[in-house]
């Protein structure tokens, strides 16, 4: 019998966000005969639940799903949860005695930045340690140089943009750090996307109504329909949807006549919902929540937008190029690698102003987009699912 890695990977969830796509997608191109794998979430809670391969065994401290109000009847488990995950963070002994039940791994991997501490203060002193960075830490509140420097603790270090990764070159004391540091796209499987984007079959979930109505392209003053903007991302603040809602009113005020369509769900869904009825733009912008398939709503929109506040390589930009959709982006962490420097899609400025600008000339100039779609038609991808995987197991194998 072949000796299997025994790997430990921690995340928080397997909510609805980039890195617990990428992370599924990651582990559900592996082969099962080389490595065991115990996948520790905080909380057993997420979309991408289902889509773990069986033979990876998922241990949770916390069951239910994620509290993300204040509501009075929810502060005792909201808090319960808190105390025992840091009691655990504080006496890692117990976790690793009793949940892990003392097993010996000879790799802990920290899948997004937040995991930091919890695989650095690990009692297993042998045990080689990884660390999958999505974002621009530069950007994240609380992380410094000492903060980001602390980073270095592990084995390796992955980063998945060449911003990501020219932060930490920067921050390397010495040639042993800086051989830490591995860049690697993110895992993306362009052929299910395709296949996906062609499914009219498919039935978004519940509370989403079909995409076919969802997107009308009402007339506008001009004989051409109104354009529809599409935005797909988790519900937050880092992605800027509020600032996408302020601009759709803006030029909506000024006689530009256009939808918006944001699909995914997140702690911030219903403050953008609010704002978007406080700005009077309910019939014009759509929130859609989450679904498993949005790439059927990207091939009926004209346009797709990324309007975030700071990113780390923002995966959702490689779906819209590999359906050759144009593409208006905020000049973030990635976005330039992406989209080659402004060839495959317009960059604009990281402000309300920039988006403003670059969905006006979307709407005014039919042809402005034209050369980006001729350049798209040709490009290839940077990666491959198999390349990413391939470069993932490798440090896996050779630590």
């Amino acid at each position: 019998m072949s000796f299997k890695k025994k790997i430990l990977i921690r995340i928080g969830s397997l909510r609805h966000g980039g890195a617990e796509k990428v992370l599924v997608t990651f582990l559900k191109s592996l082969q099962k005969d080389k490595y065991e794998i115990d996948l520790l979430l905080n909380l057993y809670s997420g979309k991408y639940l289902k889509d773990v391969p069986d033979w990876i065994n998922i241990i949770y401290l916390n069951k239910g799903e994620m509290i993300t109000t204040n509501r009075l009847q929810d502060l005792p488990k909201k808090a319960a949860r808190v105390i025992y995950q840091k009691a655990l963070n504080k006496f890692p002994n117990f976790l690793y005695k009793g949940k892990l039940k003392n097993k010996k791994y000879d790799i802990e991997f920290a899948a997004i930045h937040g995991m930091r501490d919890e695989i650095l203060n690990s009692p297993l002193k042998s045990s080689k340690k990884i660390v999958w960075i999505h974002n621009d830490l530069s950007e994240v509140k609380g992380y410094t140089n000492d903060e980001t420097k602390k980073f270095f603790g592990f084995d390796k270090i992955m980063v998945i943009s060449e911003k990501i990764e020219k932060l930490f070159q920067n921050l390397a004391e010495n040639e042993t750090e800086k051989q830490k540091i591995v860049k690697i796209y993110n895992p993306l499987d362009t052929e299910e996307i395709i296949k996906k984007s062609e499914d009219g079959s498919q039935k978004p979930e519940a509370g989403i109504a079909d995409y076919h109505q969802d997107i009308q392209h009402p007339t506008s003053s001009s004989s051409h329909p109104a354009p529809t903007f599409i935005s797909v991302g988790t519900v937050f603040p880092q992605k800027g949807f509020d600032r996408l809602l302020k601009v759709h009113k803006k030029l909506l005020d000024e006689g530009f006549q256009h939808q918006i369509l944001i699909v995914g769900d997140g702690y911030d869904f219903e403050n953008i919902k609010r704002l978007k009825t406080e700005l009077k733009v309910d019939d014009t912008a759509k929130m859609l929540g989450f679904t498993d398939n949005p790439y059927p709503y990207f091939q009926k929109a004209d346009f797709y937008i990324l309007s975030s506040r700071y990113e780390g390589f923002p995966t959702v930009l490689f779906e819209a190029i590999t359906l050759k959709k144009k593409i208006i982006a905020t000049d973030v962490s990635g976005v330039r690698e992406m989209l080659n420097d402004g060839e495959l899609g317009l960059i604009v400025e990281n402000s309300e102003a920039g988006i403003y600008e670059g969905m006006k000339k979307a709407i005014t100039d039919k042809s402005f987009f034209d050369p980006h779609l001729a350049k798209l038609s040709q490009a290839e991808m940077p990666f491959t699912l198999e390349n990413s995987v391939q470069k993932i197991t490798s440090i896996l194998d050779s630590l």
